[in-house]
């Protein structure tokens, strides 16, 4: 029986949330280089500039039918909120992704092998006000979540602007009233149940 969340069939427009790890739980960032690598090669695929390879050729866009909305890094996995309007648009995006970044990293650390556990796993976020929840759930992974570079949080904090994010699909609170949120650590917890029993990994 295939695990949950990893069967391929997406809808669209549908809000995905999307999730994968280390193989064995290996670090898949070890430096401050590989977290600006890997956001890099998102926003090649992301920016409505386009973005270029060492021969020329253009990356492949996906602007127009995908939108990231929150995302986390962290040293031996990642978190996206990922809204698609075309069912194939998220499986070819994180294909990019997961094949350049694999590729750089091998290289960089002289290993072989896959990186990732396996396919990335999604979860389909099925009404509106549980989208506001998994962008807590992402932004409150890192212990240190307030200075933790590596996250969206400050682009929802509007201390930085992103501009292949759009975070503003689904935020509609001010910056202050998105902290306190982040810090009801009581209505956290009643929510946090349901939002593991979605990752496959829980």
């Amino acid at each position: 029986m295939p695990a949950r969340n990893t069967i391929k069939l997406y809808d669209a427009p549908a809000f995905y949330h999307v999730y994968n790890r280390g193989i064995d739980k290996r670090k898949i960032f070890i430096d401050d280089q590989d977290y600006a690598v890997f956001l890099n090669i998102m926003k090649r695929h992301l920016d409505v500039t386009p973005s270029f390879d060492s021969f020329g050729r253009e990356y492949d866009r996906f602007e127009d039918i995908l939108e990231l909305t929150a995302f986390c890094l962290m040293p031996n996995h990642f978190h996206l909120l990922i809204f698609q309007d075309d069912p194939e648009a998220m499986t070819k995006f994180m294909r990019k992704i997961a094949t350049a970044y694999s590729v750089y990293f091998n290289n960089k650390y002289k290993r072989s092998g896959r990186l990732f556990q396996g396919p990335y796993r999604a979860s389909r976020i099925t009404t509106d006000s549980y989208l506001i929840h998994i962008t807590r759930y992402i932004h409150l992974n890192p212990k240190d979540y307030l200075v933790w570079q590596w996250s969206s949080l400050d682009a929802f904090l509007r201390k930085r602007s992103i501009s292949w994010l759009h975070y503003n699909r689904i935020l509609t609170m001010s910056p202050g009233n998105y902290l306190s949120f982040l810090q009801d650590h009581e209505d956290y917890k009643s929510n946090l149940k349901l939002i593991r029993y979605e990752l496959a990994d829980s």
